[in-house]
């Protein structure tokens, strides 16, 4: 008598699934990841090119009193935030900045608008440690 057993073959699925969907799901979350990284730093990049990031720090880092509470030299430190963003050629700004110096830490606020030139509304430090705000506007 002869066997009428046949083998049926599983599918790509049936045999791959077990692997297949832990890997697909760690692969989109991996990529989710490195997306919402890359529009993080793209974005602190634009800030850090602004022409009022560098013009806050040129003015922290050549004024006496941030000097004297922060110590030299002064320094980004870590990440800013806020907003820069221009319309019909008047831009305006909104940033904090974290600094540091040899002896302290504190953070640059920068409100201003350019039209032309910049005119700032606010540039002032808060220094961590005295919990102090020195307005930089003031000469």
């Amino acid at each position: 008598m002869e066997d009428d057993y046949t083998e049926v073959r599983k599918s790509w699925w049936d045999r791959n699934w077990k692997w297949f969907v832990p890997t697909g799901c760690l692969s989109l979350l991996v990529l989710f990841g490195l997306f919402i990284a890359g529009l993080f730093f793209g974005i602190t990049s634009m800030l850090k090119e602004s022409d009022s990031y560098k013009a806050a720090m040129n003015e922290a880092q050549h004024n006496t009193i941030v000097l004297e509470k922060l110590g030299s030299p002064i320094e980004d430190n870590g990440i800013a935030s806020g907003s820069v963003n221009s319309s019909n050629d008047i831009e305006h700004c909104d940033l904090q900045i974290p600094i540091r110096g040899s002896k302290s830490r504190g953070t640059l606020f920068v409100v201003g608008t350019k039209n032309g030139t910049w005119k700032y509304e606010e540039m002032s430090l808060y220094v961590e440690d005295t919990k102090e705000q020195i307005d930089l506007l003031k000469k």
